[in-house]
């Protein structure tokens, strides 16, 4: 299980990820003669049909590959829709405090000015604060961008009221789609409000993170914001008139095949479940921490969304063991940690989406309460600050081969989970402060005099 919040990937099947090798897919040159991509086309027209009922929305472009760039498109067609309406001044982008970051740079690329709108201890946006800011913009308001379910993983109750409020304001509502995992069969981004959105196939629609190698960052409208979605003028059937967002005019389109595999073999129903699924097990993982660590954000009912926020600063302030220790001492459990300090400093974001089983899931709660109980040892006084299995993880095979003056056993440091010694991930590196080689540029190559 790889547990890591907001840009979670799935796993893919054999059967949607075989044709990405077959030459008439992944060779094919994205400038062809139409006549060679017939096939081609048909795929990609059946898949923004289906992207568009699954959205509600009239209109897509699959250009963009990524989802920053589907960001910086949908936000380009705000912008032109209100240059093309003559509302030059309209250039502010409000963007709640929960957002991802991306969401901030993409506006200022779009020629926008940022505002900041707060959320409340609930992790919704604050309604308040969102027209106190709309009131503030007046005619210069341009778009807000919102997350659904936000970030802090949870669906924002508002979200009508929301969209209502910017529309009446002249401003146009931008849909982040990157959690769409936990909308789709339920909700419909362009039926209650939304105006434009980008969708990540990297998870809900089951192809590889686009950080890895080829992604795909469809941008979806509704119909008067169409005529601005992204052109190109080498593409082989009409597009509309504006300029491209990348070079090509499908963007990656050889990794195509494997969402409208996804979505055919799913059909309606298995993409609903598929979303119930991975809702459910957000929850159960939540549920299942509860009296070990805080969650900090739920919805009004209790649940969250399609990820948890577990918060360790209370932990960190009751016993000294902070985030980074967590994390580290999940590897050591055998598991990649989830998402670190973010969006909130001092938390751990996890989503499993539907594709853990529930002993897996288990699994993950079983390491997250042996770890709490560790750090309760510590507070206890049972090892010392700096020394004991937290601090010093993980335990690299190196280590515990090598001398041992811990005060606490080698079986303890490498197999703390029962059983574990038949099936253990070995950490090749220990510990490395994660920010020092950032901040500290420094080169390691030899200096240039020893080349003379």
């Amino acid at each position: 299980m790889i547990p890591l919040g907001s840009c979670t990937m799935k796993l893919n099947s054999t059967t949607e990820m075989e044709s990405v090798t077959w030459p008439e897919f992944g060779g094919m040159h994205p400038f062809a003669p139409r006549e060679d991509v017939t096939g081609y086309l048909e795929l990609i027209s059946s898949l923004e049909q289906w992207l568009c009922d699954i959205t509600g929305y009239d209109a897509i472009s699959l250009q963009p590959n990524a989802g920053s760039q589907g960001e910086l498109a949908g936000l380009m067609a705000i912008r032109g829709y209100h240059l093309s309406r003559g509302d030059k001044q309209r250039n502010i982008c409000l963007i709640p405090s929960s957002a991802h970051g991306t969401n901030a740079a993409s506006a200022v690329l779009a020629g926008m000015q940022v505002v900041v709108v707060a959320c409340d201890e609930n992790g919704n946006v604050d309604l308040g604060d969102l027209q106190t800011k709309i009131d503030e913009a007046g005619d210069k308001l341009s778009a807000i961008m919102i997350t659904y379910p936000s970030t802090h993983g949870v669906y924002e109750e508002a979200v009508v009221d929301l969209c209502d409020r910017v529309h009446k304001a002249g401003g146009q509502v931008y849909i982040d789609g990157a959690n769409t995992n936990a909308v789709v069969g339920f909700a419909k981004f362009g039926k209650f409000g939304g105006d434009v959105s980008h969708l990540n196939l990297h998870k809900t629609f089951a192809i590889p993170h686009g950080g890895g190698g080829p992604g795909v960052g469809p941008v979806a409208a509704r119909a008067h914001l169409a005529p601005f979605l992204p052109g190109h003028s080498m593409a082989q059937t009409e597009l509309p008139n504006y300029g491209p967002i990348s070079a090509a005019p499908y963007g990656s389109a050889s990794i195509l095949p494997i969402s409208w595999a996804y979505i055919r073999m799913m059909g309606d129903a298995g993409l609903k479940d598929a979303t119930a699924s991975a809702v459910l097990a957000a929850n159960y993982v939540a549920k299942k921490l509860e009296g070990h660590y805080p969650v900090l954000y739920t919805g009004g009912n209790g649940l969250v969304a399609h990820e948890c926020i577990i918060d360790i600063r209370p932990i960190q302030k009751e016993t000294g063991v902070s985030v980074d220790d967590v994390a580290k001492r999940l590897i050591d459990y055998g598991f990649h940690a989830p998402t670190m300090s973010f969006p909130v400093a001092g938390t751990l974001m996890i989503e499993p989406t539907e594709s853990e089983p529930l002993h897996e899931l288990d699994r993950f709660v079983e390491a997250m309460i042996a770890i709490r109980e560790e750090s309760r040892a510590l507070a206890a006084g049972k090892w010392p600050a700096d020394d004991n299995p937290l601090a010093n993880a993980p335990h690299t095979a190196k280590m515990i081969a090598g001398e041992w003056n811990h005060p606490y056993d080698r079986e303890l440091a490498v197999f703390p989970m029962k059983g574990q010694h038949r099936n253990k991930y070995w950490p090749l590196v220990r510990r490395i402060d994660s920010v020092y080689g950032d901040r500290n540029l420094f080169c390691s190559c030899l200096p240039t005099e020893a080349f003379a």
